[in-house]
Protein backbone atom coordinates (compact mmCIF):
# COMPACT_ATOMS: atom_id res chain seq x y z
CA UNK A 1 0.00 0.00 0.00
CA UNK A 2 1.35 3.38 -1.05
CA UNK A 3 0.96 6.56 0.98
CA UNK A 4 1.93 10.00 -0.26
CA UNK A 5 2.71 12.45 2.54
CA UNK A 6 2.69 16.05 1.34
CA UNK A 7 4.84 18.22 3.58
CA UNK A 8 8.25 17.64 5.16
CA UNK A 9 7.84 19.34 8.53
CA UNK A 10 7.49 17.56 11.85
CA UNK A 11 3.85 16.60 11.16
CA UNK A 12 4.70 15.03 7.81
CA UNK A 13 7.80 13.25 9.09
CA UNK A 14 6.00 11.96 12.19
CA UNK A 15 3.23 10.61 9.97
CA UNK A 16 5.84 8.97 7.73
CA UNK A 17 7.49 7.40 10.79
CA UNK A 18 4.35 5.66 12.03
CA UNK A 19 3.11 4.75 8.54
CA UNK A 20 6.44 3.13 7.64
CA UNK A 21 6.44 1.26 10.96
CA UNK A 22 3.03 -0.20 10.15
CA UNK A 23 4.03 -1.43 6.70
CA UNK A 24 3.14 1.37 4.30
CA UNK A 25 5.36 2.30 1.35
CA UNK A 26 5.80 6.01 2.08
CA UNK A 27 6.81 8.88 -0.18
CA UNK A 28 7.21 12.38 1.29
CA UNK A 29 6.90 15.28 -1.16
CA UNK A 30 7.92 18.82 -0.25
CA UNK A 31 8.27 22.04 -2.23
CA UNK A 32 11.50 22.77 -0.32
CA UNK A 33 14.57 20.68 0.38
CA UNK A 34 13.60 19.40 3.87
CA UNK A 35 16.43 21.39 5.45
CA UNK A 36 14.64 24.40 6.94
CA UNK A 37 10.96 24.88 7.67
CA UNK A 38 8.76 25.95 10.58
CA UNK A 39 9.77 22.79 12.48
CA UNK A 40 13.38 23.94 12.84
CA UNK A 41 13.39 27.38 14.47
CA UNK A 42 10.71 26.98 17.14
CA UNK A 43 11.18 26.94 20.92
CA UNK A 44 11.37 23.14 21.09
CA UNK A 45 8.68 22.67 23.73
CA UNK A 46 6.93 19.35 24.30
CA UNK A 47 4.27 20.84 26.49
CA UNK A 48 1.07 19.34 27.92
CA UNK A 49 0.85 22.69 29.76
CA UNK A 50 -0.41 24.35 26.57
CA UNK A 51 -4.05 23.32 26.98
CA UNK A 52 -5.41 26.81 26.19
CA UNK A 53 -6.07 27.47 22.46
CA UNK A 54 -4.92 30.65 20.74
CA UNK A 55 -8.54 31.85 20.44
CA UNK A 56 -9.22 33.08 23.99
CA UNK A 57 -11.40 35.79 25.57
CA UNK A 58 -9.59 39.12 25.51
CA UNK A 59 -7.16 38.22 22.72
CA UNK A 60 -9.06 40.34 20.18
CA UNK A 61 -9.11 43.44 22.42
CA UNK A 62 -5.46 42.97 23.35
CA UNK A 63 -4.56 42.36 19.72
CA UNK A 64 -6.14 45.66 18.68
CA UNK A 65 -4.01 47.47 21.28
CA UNK A 66 -0.88 45.71 20.09
CA UNK A 67 -1.63 46.71 16.48
CA UNK A 68 -0.37 50.20 17.39
CA UNK A 69 3.02 48.88 18.54
CA UNK A 70 5.46 47.81 15.79
CA UNK A 71 7.39 45.66 18.31
CA UNK A 72 4.36 44.01 19.92
CA UNK A 73 4.10 40.20 20.30
CA UNK A 74 0.87 39.97 18.27
CA UNK A 75 0.14 41.76 15.01
CA UNK A 76 -2.24 41.35 12.10
CA UNK A 77 -0.85 42.92 8.95
CA UNK A 78 -3.81 44.68 7.26
CA UNK A 79 -4.44 43.55 3.71
CA UNK A 80 -7.33 43.12 1.29
CA UNK A 81 -8.05 39.40 1.57
CA UNK A 82 -11.45 37.76 1.92
CA UNK A 83 -9.74 34.62 3.20
CA UNK A 84 -8.21 36.67 6.04
CA UNK A 85 -11.55 38.34 6.78
CA UNK A 86 -13.36 35.00 6.89
CA UNK A 87 -10.66 33.52 9.13
CA UNK A 88 -10.81 36.56 11.40
CA UNK A 89 -14.59 36.39 11.81
CA UNK A 90 -14.43 32.71 12.72
CA UNK A 91 -11.54 33.40 15.10
CA UNK A 92 -13.50 36.15 16.89
CA UNK A 93 -16.52 33.86 17.26
CA UNK A 94 -14.29 31.16 18.76
CA UNK A 95 -12.58 33.46 21.27
CA UNK A 96 -14.86 32.75 24.22
CA UNK A 97 -14.70 31.02 27.60
CA UNK A 98 -16.85 28.07 26.52
CA UNK A 99 -14.48 27.27 23.66
CA UNK A 100 -11.46 27.45 25.97
CA UNK A 101 -13.15 25.05 28.40
CA UNK A 102 -14.09 22.59 25.62
CA UNK A 103 -10.59 22.66 24.15
CA UNK A 104 -8.62 21.89 27.32
CA UNK A 105 -9.12 18.11 27.37
CA UNK A 106 -8.44 17.41 23.67
CA UNK A 107 -5.34 19.63 23.72
CA UNK A 108 -4.10 17.93 26.88
CA UNK A 109 -4.77 14.47 25.47
CA UNK A 110 -2.94 14.98 22.18
CA UNK A 111 -0.02 16.67 23.98
CA UNK A 112 0.38 13.74 26.39
CA UNK A 113 0.01 11.26 23.51
CA UNK A 114 2.74 13.13 21.66
CA UNK A 115 5.08 13.37 24.65
CA UNK A 116 4.83 9.62 25.23
CA UNK A 117 5.44 8.95 21.54
CA UNK A 118 8.57 11.11 21.53
CA UNK A 119 9.87 9.37 24.64
CA UNK A 120 9.32 5.99 22.98
CA UNK A 121 11.25 7.17 19.92
CA UNK A 122 14.23 8.31 21.96
CA UNK A 123 14.35 5.19 24.13
CA UNK A 124 13.75 2.60 21.40
CA UNK A 125 15.14 3.86 18.08
CA UNK A 126 18.35 5.75 18.78
CA UNK A 127 16.85 9.02 17.58
CA UNK A 128 18.59 11.94 19.31
CA UNK A 129 17.10 15.38 19.83
CA UNK A 130 18.64 16.63 23.07
CA UNK A 131 15.40 15.76 24.89
CA UNK A 132 15.24 16.93 28.52
CA UNK A 133 12.38 16.81 31.00
CA UNK A 134 13.11 19.90 33.09
CA UNK A 135 9.64 21.41 33.01
CA UNK A 136 8.68 24.92 31.90
CA UNK A 137 8.54 28.21 33.82
CA UNK A 138 5.68 30.52 32.81
CA UNK A 139 7.06 33.74 34.31
CA UNK A 140 5.12 36.94 34.92
CA UNK A 141 6.14 40.44 36.03
CA UNK A 142 2.93 42.23 36.92
CA UNK A 143 1.40 41.64 40.38
CA UNK A 144 -2.09 41.83 38.89
CA UNK A 145 -1.36 38.62 36.96
CA UNK A 146 -0.83 36.57 40.13
CA UNK A 147 -4.51 35.62 40.39
CA UNK A 148 -4.46 34.36 36.80
CA UNK A 149 -1.35 32.30 37.58
CA UNK A 150 -3.06 30.65 40.56
CA UNK A 151 -6.10 29.92 38.36
CA UNK A 152 -3.84 28.33 35.74
CA UNK A 153 -2.30 26.07 38.38
CA UNK A 154 -5.76 25.00 39.60
CA UNK A 155 -6.92 24.24 36.06
CA UNK A 156 -3.73 22.32 35.24
CA UNK A 157 -4.08 20.23 38.37
CA UNK A 158 -7.75 19.53 37.54
CA UNK A 159 -6.49 18.15 34.23
CA UNK A 160 -4.01 15.92 36.05
CA UNK A 161 -0.94 17.96 35.09
CA UNK A 162 1.93 18.54 37.49
CA UNK A 163 2.02 22.32 38.03
CA UNK A 164 2.81 24.56 41.00
CA UNK A 165 2.88 28.27 41.76
CA UNK A 166 6.26 29.82 42.62
CA UNK A 167 6.96 33.26 44.04
CA UNK A 168 9.87 35.37 42.81
CA UNK A 169 12.31 34.04 45.41
CA UNK A 170 11.50 30.42 44.54
CA UNK A 171 12.01 31.07 40.83
CA UNK A 172 15.25 32.91 41.55
CA UNK A 173 16.49 29.90 43.53
CA UNK A 174 16.01 27.76 40.41
CA UNK A 175 18.08 30.24 38.37
CA UNK A 176 20.79 31.37 40.83
CA UNK A 177 23.25 32.54 38.18
CA UNK A 178 20.78 34.94 36.50
CA UNK A 179 19.10 37.89 38.25
CA UNK A 180 15.41 38.02 37.37
CA UNK A 181 13.04 41.01 37.45
CA UNK A 182 9.78 39.12 38.04
CA UNK A 183 6.83 38.65 40.41
CA UNK A 184 6.31 34.90 40.13
CA UNK A 185 5.75 31.94 37.82
CA UNK A 186 3.80 28.81 37.15
CA UNK A 187 6.17 25.85 37.05
CA UNK A 188 4.88 23.09 34.77
CA UNK A 189 6.88 20.07 35.87
CA UNK A 190 5.03 18.00 33.24
CA UNK A 191 6.77 19.67 30.29
CA UNK A 192 9.93 18.81 28.37
CA UNK A 193 11.99 20.38 25.61
CA UNK A 194 14.36 19.39 22.83
CA UNK A 195 16.54 20.86 20.09
CA UNK A 196 14.28 20.98 16.99
CA UNK A 197 17.12 21.12 14.46
CA UNK A 198 18.66 17.95 15.87
CA UNK A 199 15.26 16.22 15.96
CA UNK A 200 14.53 16.98 12.31
CA UNK A 201 17.98 15.92 11.08
CA UNK A 202 17.89 12.74 13.17
CA UNK A 203 14.37 11.86 12.01
CA UNK A 204 15.22 12.46 8.34
CA UNK A 205 18.27 10.22 8.62
CA UNK A 206 16.28 7.49 10.37
CA UNK A 207 13.50 7.54 7.74
CA UNK A 208 16.05 7.42 4.91
CA UNK A 209 17.50 4.28 6.51
CA UNK A 210 13.99 2.80 6.64
CA UNK A 211 13.58 3.32 2.88
CA UNK A 212 11.10 6.17 3.07
CA UNK A 213 11.33 8.02 -0.24
CA UNK A 214 11.88 11.79 -0.17
CA UNK A 215 11.00 14.04 -3.10
CA UNK A 216 12.34 17.60 -2.63
CA UNK A 217 11.63 20.64 -4.76
CA UNK A 218 8.23 19.59 -6.12
CA UNK A 219 5.00 21.50 -5.60
CA UNK A 220 1.76 19.53 -5.63
CA UNK A 221 -0.46 21.03 -8.31
CA UNK A 222 -3.48 18.73 -8.30
CA UNK A 223 -5.03 15.33 -7.73
CA UNK A 224 -6.61 12.73 -9.97
CA UNK A 225 -9.78 11.37 -8.35
CA UNK A 226 -11.96 8.37 -9.06
CA UNK A 227 -15.12 7.44 -7.17
CA UNK A 228 -14.43 9.82 -4.29
CA UNK A 229 -10.81 8.73 -3.85
CA UNK A 230 -7.45 10.17 -4.90
CA UNK A 231 -5.70 7.83 -7.32
CA UNK A 232 -2.73 9.99 -8.27
CA UNK A 233 -0.91 13.06 -6.95
CA UNK A 234 0.30 15.54 -9.57
CA UNK A 235 3.30 17.78 -8.94
CA UNK A 236 5.21 20.39 -10.91
CA UNK A 237 7.49 17.62 -12.21
CA UNK A 238 5.80 14.20 -11.96
CA UNK A 239 2.74 12.11 -11.12
CA UNK A 240 2.59 9.62 -8.22
CA UNK A 241 0.22 6.71 -7.70
CA UNK A 242 -1.22 6.36 -4.22
CA UNK A 243 -3.66 4.51 -2.00
CA UNK A 244 -3.76 7.20 0.71
CA UNK A 245 -2.71 10.84 0.87
CA UNK A 246 -1.72 12.85 3.95
CA UNK A 247 -1.78 16.64 3.65
CA UNK A 248 0.64 18.10 6.19
CA UNK A 249 1.64 21.30 4.43
CA UNK A 250 1.39 23.70 7.36
CA UNK A 251 0.55 27.27 6.40
CA UNK A 252 0.12 26.22 2.76
CA UNK A 253 -2.64 23.74 3.64
CA UNK A 254 -5.52 26.06 2.71
CA UNK A 255 -4.35 26.15 -0.90
CA UNK A 256 -3.80 22.38 -0.88
CA UNK A 257 -7.28 21.71 0.53
CA UNK A 258 -8.78 24.01 -2.10
CA UNK A 259 -7.50 21.61 -4.78
CA UNK A 260 -9.95 19.12 -3.24
CA UNK A 261 -12.78 21.69 -3.04
CA UNK A 262 -12.42 22.09 0.73
CA UNK A 263 -12.53 25.55 2.32
CA UNK A 264 -10.03 25.38 5.18
CA UNK A 265 -9.94 28.47 7.43
CA UNK A 266 -6.23 29.09 7.87
CA UNK A 267 -3.89 32.02 8.45
CA UNK A 268 -0.11 32.13 8.50
CA UNK A 269 1.30 33.36 11.82
CA UNK A 270 4.92 34.30 11.38
CA UNK A 271 7.28 33.81 14.30
CA UNK A 272 10.93 34.74 14.75
CA UNK A 273 13.82 33.32 16.74
CA UNK A 274 17.50 33.91 17.39
CA UNK A 275 19.83 31.14 18.58
CA UNK A 276 23.18 31.68 20.27
CA UNK A 277 25.92 29.11 20.81
CA UNK A 278 28.42 29.34 23.68
CA UNK A 279 26.88 32.69 24.63
CA UNK A 280 26.98 34.40 28.05
CA UNK A 281 23.19 34.04 28.30
CA UNK A 282 22.26 31.02 30.38
CA UNK A 283 19.13 29.56 31.96
CA UNK A 284 18.63 26.23 33.69
CA UNK A 285 15.00 25.89 32.62
CA UNK A 286 12.95 26.79 29.55
CA UNK A 287 10.82 29.85 30.25
CA UNK A 288 7.95 31.80 28.78
CA UNK A 289 7.83 35.52 29.58
CA UNK A 290 4.08 35.79 29.99
CA UNK A 291 3.30 39.45 29.34
CA UNK A 292 5.74 39.70 26.45
CA UNK A 293 4.87 36.34 24.86
CA UNK A 294 8.56 35.45 24.48
CA UNK A 295 10.05 31.96 24.83
CA UNK A 296 13.57 31.24 26.06
CA UNK A 297 14.97 27.73 25.68
CA UNK A 298 18.39 26.38 26.66
CA UNK A 299 19.15 23.73 24.05
CA UNK A 300 21.60 20.96 23.33
CA UNK A 301 24.06 21.78 26.08
CA UNK A 302 25.59 25.01 24.83
CA UNK A 303 22.82 26.83 22.96
CA UNK A 304 20.03 29.21 23.93
CA UNK A 305 17.11 30.31 21.75
CA UNK A 306 14.95 33.42 22.09
CA UNK A 307 11.73 33.34 20.10
CA UNK A 308 8.24 34.69 19.83
CA UNK A 309 5.69 36.98 18.17
CA UNK A 310 2.58 36.05 16.23
CA UNK A 311 2.45 38.09 13.05
CA UNK A 312 -0.61 37.23 10.95
CA UNK A 313 0.59 38.06 7.47
CA UNK A 314 0.80 36.79 3.92
CA UNK A 315 3.26 34.10 2.95
CA UNK A 316 5.02 36.56 0.63
CA UNK A 317 5.49 39.50 3.02
CA UNK A 318 9.12 40.44 3.79
CA UNK A 319 10.27 39.80 7.37
CA UNK A 320 9.72 42.61 9.88
CA UNK A 321 12.83 43.04 12.01
CA UNK A 322 10.92 45.20 14.51
CA UNK A 323 9.47 41.92 15.77
CA UNK A 324 12.95 40.70 16.68
CA UNK A 325 13.74 43.99 18.43
CA UNK A 326 10.58 43.47 20.47
CA UNK A 327 11.68 39.97 21.49
CA UNK A 328 15.11 41.13 22.67
CA UNK A 329 13.72 44.15 24.54
CA UNK A 330 11.23 41.91 26.32
CA UNK A 331 14.00 39.55 27.41
CA UNK A 332 15.93 42.42 29.00
CA UNK A 333 12.85 43.62 30.91
CA UNK A 334 12.71 40.26 32.69
CA UNK A 335 16.46 39.59 32.80
CA UNK A 336 18.21 43.01 33.04
CA UNK A 337 21.70 41.61 32.42
CA UNK A 338 20.65 40.29 29.02
CA UNK A 339 21.40 43.34 26.89
CA UNK A 340 21.35 41.35 23.66
CA UNK A 341 22.45 43.29 20.55
CA UNK A 342 20.33 43.07 17.42
CA UNK A 343 21.89 40.26 15.34
CA UNK A 344 22.51 40.53 11.59
CA UNK A 345 19.61 39.44 9.38
CA UNK A 346 21.30 36.22 8.32
CA UNK A 347 21.28 35.02 11.94
CA UNK A 348 17.54 35.60 12.38
CA UNK A 349 15.17 32.73 11.70
CA UNK A 350 11.50 33.13 10.83
CA UNK A 351 8.80 30.67 9.89
CA UNK A 352 5.06 30.48 9.31
CA UNK A 353 2.83 28.78 11.84
CA UNK A 354 -0.42 27.35 10.43
CA UNK A 355 -3.17 28.95 12.51
CA UNK A 356 -6.65 27.45 12.42
CA UNK A 357 -9.63 29.68 13.11
CA UNK A 358 -10.17 28.35 16.65
CA UNK A 359 -6.69 27.38 17.82
CA UNK A 360 -7.23 23.62 17.46
CA UNK A 361 -5.45 21.55 14.81
CA UNK A 362 -7.18 19.99 11.82
CA UNK A 363 -6.75 16.21 11.98
CA UNK A 364 -9.03 13.78 10.16
CA UNK A 365 -10.33 12.36 6.91
CA UNK A 366 -12.07 14.53 4.34
CA UNK A 367 -15.72 13.60 3.88
CA UNK A 368 -15.77 13.79 0.08
CA UNK A 369 -12.29 12.34 -0.44
CA UNK A 370 -12.19 9.32 1.82
CA UNK A 371 -8.54 8.37 1.33
CA UNK A 372 -7.22 11.86 2.14
CA UNK A 373 -6.17 12.69 5.70
CA UNK A 374 -5.55 16.27 6.76
CA UNK A 375 -3.01 17.01 9.53
CA UNK A 376 -2.32 20.72 9.92
CA UNK A 377 -3.31 23.90 11.74
CA UNK A 378 -1.26 23.29 14.90
CA UNK A 379 -0.34 26.97 15.28
CA UNK A 380 2.51 27.27 17.84
CA UNK A 381 2.17 23.62 18.89
CA UNK A 382 3.38 21.83 15.77
CA UNK A 383 6.49 20.35 17.33
CA UNK A 384 4.81 19.65 20.67
CA UNK A 385 1.94 17.77 19.01
CA UNK A 386 3.96 16.34 16.11
CA UNK A 387 4.57 12.75 17.20
CA UNK A 388 1.03 12.39 18.56
CA UNK A 389 -0.44 13.71 15.33
CA UNK A 390 1.65 11.25 13.32
CA UNK A 391 0.33 8.38 15.43
CA UNK A 392 -3.28 9.52 14.90
CA UNK A 393 -2.70 9.86 11.14
CA UNK A 394 -1.38 6.30 10.98
CA UNK A 395 -4.37 4.98 12.92
CA UNK A 396 -6.72 6.75 10.51
CA UNK A 397 -4.85 5.38 7.49
CA UNK A 398 -5.09 1.85 8.90
CA UNK A 399 -8.78 2.35 9.78
CA UNK A 400 -8.03 1.61 13.43
CA UNK A 401 -9.64 3.22 16.49
CA UNK A 402 -7.72 6.39 17.30
CA UNK A 403 -5.80 6.76 20.55
CA UNK A 404 -8.05 9.67 21.54
CA UNK A 405 -11.27 11.35 20.47
CA UNK A 406 -10.40 13.50 17.45
CA UNK A 407 -13.86 14.91 16.73
CA UNK A 408 -12.81 18.34 18.09
CA UNK A 409 -10.10 18.38 15.40
CA UNK A 410 -12.40 17.69 12.43
CA UNK A 411 -11.05 19.45 9.31
CA UNK A 412 -14.58 20.37 8.28
CA UNK A 413 -15.91 21.56 11.65
CA UNK A 414 -16.58 25.05 10.31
Amino acid sequence: MKCIVIGGGIIGLSSAYFLQQSGWEVTVIDKGDFSNNCSYGNAGYVCPSHFVPMATPGIVKQGLKWMLDPESPFYVKPRLSMDLVNWGLKFVRSANAAHVERSAIPLRDIAILSKRAYEAWFSQTGLDAGYEEKGLLDIFQLPQNEAHAHHTVEKAQELGLDAVYLDAAQVQAMEPQTELNIHGAVYFKCDAHLYPNKLMHSLLEYLHEKQVRFVPGETVTGFERQHGRISRVKTSKAVYDCDTVVIATGSWSREMAALLDVDLPMAAGRGYSVTYENAPYTLNHPAILMEGRVAITPMDGNKIRFGGTMEITSLNAPPNMNRVKGILKTVQRYIPAYNIPMPPKEQIWFGYRPCSADGLPYIGRLRKTENCILATGHSMLGLSLGAGTGKLVCELANEQPTSMDIKPFSPERF
